[in-house]
């Protein structure tokens, strides 16, 4: 019995070890050395990294533009601050977001139902080395194939590290609940998503629908939102599994409070943002970010139709659960709860 417990005390120790690396060797290494042993060079126009593009721009009159994204990075320090009392320590499946882009110098951390196709196929374009030249051309399936963009969680503690600390890293954002109910519909209302109809769908079913037929609990594919909201609010769900990446929260997903984000674009200012990130890259100009569809998009006013049969109460439990985003990323409760 002393020796097994003797085994466990030593396991846990060397990983303890192994996270601690992770977190604090980010401040304990210098970046010229760094940049000799591991042979880093800027491909963008001005030779510099985007990391420096954006803080020596920093030093002079900030543009407005500029000074938006100085207001976002220190409300979201800010924040932090206030609601995180103690930062945990990282590990590999924190980083599994995070698309490193080495010839730029850039750590993307991709949120679903925020542009991430487009901008994967940017980031292809990027990385690509003149294997793809325009990201419209690159298939929305083919960006996701994940085979084609590494992530960070597939590099040794020393590289991590060194990304960590020299690269821009920059993410989307989105209205939580629009991109809630933007997730809802692509995933449990267009027919071909059977995956999800059969992964979640059934179980949903199942667990929140008063008698429910048989095609419902073998097909899954008509949950309704009520339904999705009692299974997200449901304690069995998170103790079962983790969310899918499509609802889990942003902070949840990217850690912000935990990795410093130099750039946090929003969905509402996507083509201005996205502009401003290519442009500290140092792209050509012949890499544009793809403007987004109109015609299909999740809108505000939709998203307040879908949560007019959401009673206050678990208007406010959902609320609760999304908060940390809402306050993150500055958005406002959305006029159409009713929460008090």
């Amino acid at each position: 019995m002393r020796k097994s417990r003797v085994q466990r005390m030593v396991l846990a120790t060397c990983l303890g070890s192994f996270l601690l690396v992770i977190f604090y060797f980010q401040s304990s290494l210098n970046p010229a050395a760094e940049d000799r042993i591991l042979g880093t060079s800027w491909h963008g126009k001005s030779g510099r990294s985007p990391l420096q593009a954006l803080y020596d721009s920093d030093q002079f009159e900030q543009s407005s533009l500029q000074a938006t994204h100085q207001q976002r990075r220190d409300l979201l320090s800010r924040v932090c601050g206030r609601y995180t009392r103690k930062r945990r320590l990282l590990t590999p499946d924190d980083l599994r977001h995070l698309v490193v882009d080495d010839v730029h110098g850039l750590l993307y951390c991709y949120v679903p139902k925020v542009a991430c196709t487009n901008w994967k196929r940017v980031m292809m374009v990027l990385t690509g080395q003149g294997k793809y030249r325009d990201p419209l051309e690159i298939p929305a399936n083919e960006a996701h194939v994940s085979s084609n963009l590494r992530t960070l969680s597939e590099y040794s503690t020393p590289e991590i590290n060194h990304r960590l600390r020299n690269y821009l890293k920059f993410i989307f954002v989105r209205e939580p609940f629009e991109r809630l109910v933007s997730a809802y519909r692509n995933k449990f209302t267009r027919r071909y998503n059977t995956a999800f109809h059969k992964r979640y769908g059934t179980k949903i079913i199942r667990r929140h629908r008063q008698e429910p037929s048989n095609e419902a609990l073998e097909r899954g594919d008509d949950v309704r939102f009520e339904e999705f909201v009692y299974y997200l609010l449901d304690p069995r769900t998170q103790h079962e599994e983790p969310f899918n990446e499509h609802w889990e929260r942003v902070h949840s997903l990217c850690h912000p409070c935990i990795i410093h984000y130099d750039v946090v674009g929003k969905y509402e200012t996507l083509a201005e943002d996205a502009n401003y990130v290519l442009q500290l890259v140092g792209a050509d100009a012949s890499v544009k970010f793809p403007s987004s569809s109109k015609t299909t998009r999740t809108t505000d006013d939709m998203t307040a139709q879908f949560f007019e049969d959401i009673s206050p109460f678990y208007q406010r439990k959902l609320f609760n659960l999304y908060k940390m985003d809402y306050l993150l990323f500055n958005y406002s409760i959305p006029s159409y709860l009713h929460l008090r």
